[in-house]
């Protein structure tokens, strides 16, 4: 997944990049005298025309690349960002967690700002709570024993 976005990320950019070119290009042939040609004046007004035509020519590509990263960068960050805040308010004492450092620890305690998780007996650490990375329900049956 991690690399799908990665390589979109590197083509949406190309495809700014190219977008960009191609406008200051127009600005260019815009600022450029034109070479006169048949029928005088009639060739100027001609070109104000054409250039109005590309600028709205490049405002659907231009908007495809907003919906494209919109979609594929802006909306999943989003649902991570979601599904990251409901494992942290759903974290309760007892639960077993990963933090993102790879230690496994018990949740001792529930704290405004973090947790108190206690990683072997007697080893208490506070982490934040933007530190933990998974949640594991503790199963009933390994209580028993």
């Amino acid at each position: 997944m991690l690399k799908a976005a990665r390589i979109m990320a590197a083509v949406v950019s190309a495809w700014a990049v190219t977008i960009i070119l191609e406008i200051a290009a127009m600005a260019a042939d815009a600022e450029a005298p034109s070479c006169g040609g048949f029928g005088g004046g009639g060739g100027g007004s001609s070109a104000g025309a054409e250039g109005g035509g590309g600028m709205t020519g490049l405002l659907f590509p231009l908007a495809i690349f907003v919906v494209i990263f919109y979609f594929f960068i802006i909306r999943p960050q989003k649902k991570r960002q979601k599904q990251q805040d409901n494992l942290i308010s759903s974290v309760s004492k007892g639960d077993q967690v990963v933090t993102i450092g790879g230690f496994f620890g018990t949740v001792h305690e529930v704290k405004e700002d973090g947790f108190v998780i206690e990683l072997a007996k007697d080893v208490r650490v506070k982490i934040l709570k933007s530190a933990v990375s998974t949640k594991f329900q503790k199963p009933a049956q390994a209580e028993d024993k």
